[in-house]
Parts: C-alpha cells; sequence; structure tokens
C-alpha cells in the first residue's frame, strides 16, 4: 500500500469498511525534517476542465472587449455568476489555429492538435491537457482521472465532434469517459465484494493475456511497412495504457471504496438535473482524493429538452440567419449553463480541505468550447476560476492577437505544477492570465 493509503484511517466494523476522509485530528500531518515544527500538508492541486459544444450566444455572452480588466459589465449570459465576479476571469482572442470543423467543440479543444498530420489520414490527435496533469497528479490516487459525459445517446447532438470524452491520450487515441450520473456514481462508490485473492487472480489473467498479445504484435511487426509500423506503435501504446490501468488495480486492491456521500441515482436523469448531479459527484471525486484531475464533457441536447426548448441544437447554434426562436434558445442555454456553473463554484468554495481552506483554493478549472458561435472557431469561449495555478481572476482579459488556447492549457499546467515545454500548438506561457 503507498505512502498516500498509508495516511488514510478507516471506520471498521465486523461487517464493514468505510474509508474517512483525510482529517488532520487523526494524523493528516507531516513533520519536517529533525529540530523544526511540525506542518499540516499542503492539500494537493487539482485539475478540471467543463466543455460544452455548440458555442455561445456572441452578442450576450462575452464582455465588452473595449472594457479589460476588473472594471467589466457581466453580459447577459454570464449574469447568473455575478456573485462570484471576483473568482473567475473571461479569457478572450484565444483559439487552436488547426481547428477546422464548425461542429466540434470538443475533439481538439484540449489537444490543440491538427486533424491532418499524419500524412494519408483525415484525422489524427494528440494528447489532451487532462492527460498530460494525470501523468503526474493520479500517480498517488485511485483514479489517475475522470471524465463524466452526458448520458449515453445525447453526444451526438450535443456539438461535441469524435471522441469517447474530452481526453485523449500520448498517442491521440480517445479516452473512454463515464455516460451520466448513475455510471460516474457506481465507478466512484460500487464496493467490489470479489475476494482479494480472486481480484489478483483475474488481474494475473489479464496480464498473461495482454503479454501474449504484445509477443504476437512483436512478431507481426517483422517486414511491415512504415505506416503499418506506426500503426503496431500505436497498438503497442494502447497495451502500455492497459499496463498502466492494471497497475493502477493492483496498487488499490483491499482499499475500501469511500463512503457515498449521497444515495444512489436514480436512472433516467438528463439534462439540467443530470448536470448538477455530475458536478456533485465531482466534488466528491475530489473531496475523497478518489483523483486530481477530472474532465466533464456536458450534454446540451437533453439541456435544450429539460428547458422545454423545442429547437434542434444545430439549428440553435445558426441563430444568427433568422434569430426569433433560435436565438432565444440560444441565449436561454447561456444563463441556464452559467447558473450550474455558479452552482458547482459555490460548492467548491464551501467544501473544507484538512487545513481549513477550500477545494476552490487548489482547484484549476476552466469552462469552455472549441466553437464560439455557429461554424466560427475563433475567440473560443473561456473562463478560467480557482486559485490552484496562481491565475489572474476577476478580468476581462484580452489575450494578444492570434493567441493558441494550448497556451492557456500550458499555463495552467505551470502552475499545479507540471513543467511541460509545451502543449499542442502552444508558442508559450500566457503571462496575461497569472495573477
Amino acid at each position: 500500500m503507498n505512502t498516500h493509503l498509508s495516511r488514510r484511517h478507516y471506520l471498521r466494523s465486523s461487517s464493514a469498511i468505510i474509508a474517512l476522509p483525510v482529517l488532520e485530528s487523526l494524523g493528516f500531518r507531516r513533520f519536517a525534517s529533525a529540530g523544526t515544527a511540525a506542518t499540516a500538508e499542503a492539500p494537493p492541486k487539482r485539475l478540471i476542465f467543463l466543455g460544452f459544444g455548440w458555442g455561445v450566444t456572441e452578442s450576450t455572452w462575452y464582455p465588452d472587449i473595449d472594457h479589460p480588466g476588473s472594471d467589466y459589465e457581466l453580459p447577459q449570459g454570464l449574469a447568473p455568476l455575478a456573485r462570484h465576479k471576483a473568482d473567475f476571469s473571461v479569457v478572450q482572442g484565444l483559439w487552436n489555429r488547426y481547428s477546422n470543423e464548425g461542429h466540434w467543440g470538443s475533439t481538439m479543444w484540449l489537444t490543440g492538435a491538427n486533424r491532418y498530420a499524419q500524412p494519408g489520414q483525415s484525422f489524427s490527435n494528440s494528447i489532451s491537457a487532462d492527460q498530460v496533469a494525470a501523468e503526474k497528479l493520479g500517480l498517488h490516487t485511485r483514479f489517475s482521472s475522470l471524465h463524466f459525459n452526458g448520458t449515453e445517446g445525447d453526444m451526438g447532438q450535443s456539438g461535441h465532434g469524435p471522441g469517447l470524452s474530452l481526453a485523449w491520450n500520448v498517442s491521440g487515441k480517445p479516452v473512454a469517459g463515464l455516460n451520466g450520473p448513475l455510471a460516474a456514481y457506481h465507478r466512484l462508490f460500487a464496493k467490489d465484494n470479489t475476494p482479494i485473492a480472486q481480484q489478483r487472480a483475474l488481474l494475473a489473467e489479464k496480464r498473461s493475456v495482454l503479454d501474449a498479445m504484445l509477443d504476437n504484435a512483436k512478431t507481426l511487426q517483422r517486414g511491415l511497412s512504415s505506416a503499418d509500423n506506426t500503426k503496431v506503435q500505436e497498438y503497442f501504446q494502447s497495451i502500455r495504457d492497459i499496463e498502466t490501468r492494471l497497475s493502477k488495480d493492483e496498487q488499490w486492491i483491499g482499499a475500501p471504496q469511500p463512503a457515498a456521500p449521497f444515495s444512489e441515482p436514480k436512472p433516467g436523469l438528463a439534462g439540467r438535473d443530470e448536470i448538477a448531479l455530475i458536478y456533485d459527484i465531482m466534488i466528491a471525486a475530489l473531496q475523497t482524493d478518489s483523483t486530481r484531475v477530472l474532465t466533464y464533457r456536458q450534454p446540451v441536447q437533453s439541456l435544450l429538452s429539460s428547458l422545454d426548448i423545442k429547437v434542434f441544437p444545430h439549428d440553435m447554434s445558426h441563430y444568427h440567419t433568422t434569430l426569433g426562436e433560435k436565438l432565444d434558445a440560444s441565449q436561454r442555454r447561456d444563463i441556464a449553463q452559467s447558473e450550474l456553473l455558479a452552482g458547482f463554484l459555490d460548492k467548491l468554495k464551501a467544501t473544507k480541505e484538512a487545513d481549513g481552506t477550500s477545494l476552490f483554493d487548489h482547484v484549476a478549472l476552466a469552462f469552455g468550447s472549441n466553437i464560439r458561435t455557429g461554424h466560427h472557431l475563433s475567440n473560443c469561449p473561456t473562463i478560467l476560476a480557482g486559485r490552484g495555478a496562481g491565475l489572474k481572476l476577476g478580468h476581462n482579459i484580452i489575450a494578444p492577437k492570434d493567441t493558441p488556447l494550448c497556451n492557456a492549457w500550458l499555463t495552467m499546467l505551470h502552475g499545479i505544477g507540471i513543467q511541460a515545454e509545451r502543449h499542442g500548438d502552444s508558442t508559450g506561457i500566457l503571462s496575461e492570465i497569472l495573477a
């Protein structure tokens, strides 16, 4: 069991074992070198990406570009965030220069990749910012990262584009997400009653299968063309990813799942209620230190339905052509998303760490989309919040012309202790967003 687990305490009875959150009074401390005073262990850094499709209502979501700084007026679409105005910034002028698909709100959002980077292929991607962070932040948690989606079947009409979540691995392959609150709840809190010996045997069997597959692939690789060898290398990376997950499972055998903070959600939740519950599950995942890296590819179609909006999501995104009910739908969508985000920020601020600070104090959060509006891919809607990465908060920030969105992601990564040289199409740190 790793050092992180050894600091945890449990309630035990003859029939149950329940993990407690880290508590200073139960020894959640570390001691400095001999002769110095003991100090409380600093809470870990966390990274959250909240992505949505179809963009925003341009005229009523973005603050006035001519009024940068802290003395700006919140537009209609962001008005529900007024109580948090000092604790988030809107960043304008960011974009992914290789983006060329007006219906892909998430596919390249965290990668900044050129889909035509591989000769002869119509699609390729690269690693997403969350997975860069997960390589380090995920070392001491049960899950290196967790990825939430809307309920299955909704994503096709939510303007996200190809992918299984917001996350893409080091080979640019999609990382699977959890579809809806029920799947997310079970992943975090469901108890595995399989005897430990049997769990170990099952993992050993999976490793044996992987070894056989790897041997066969290495044999096959001899004499292949360059293009085929590239595909085999991608296959090897997939095997390594599975091995990493198996190692993580082995590391946590015998460690109980955290106690669920609320009862199992009812199946069939959708739209506004679904998003609010996923936010609650994300809070629980952070509070129990189950993971430190979270993404959420949010539903749009079911959100509209829950607001009793009849306009088709794609039609709503092209409100410019006819205005009327399409414009109204777009603006109501913006307000609902802002209300939900405001509630999430409330809970991040209210949830306390062992040292008396809040989750908000140790989180770096981005909320946005790769699409501005319609098919327009410049000036990606971007909100940054949380005090965990040294970001400038409470401002309307105007980035220099043609600034890559990945500059913001690189800056956030550095702020949480991930010293990446570059990310995607980044050209450097975005100093404008630093406090």
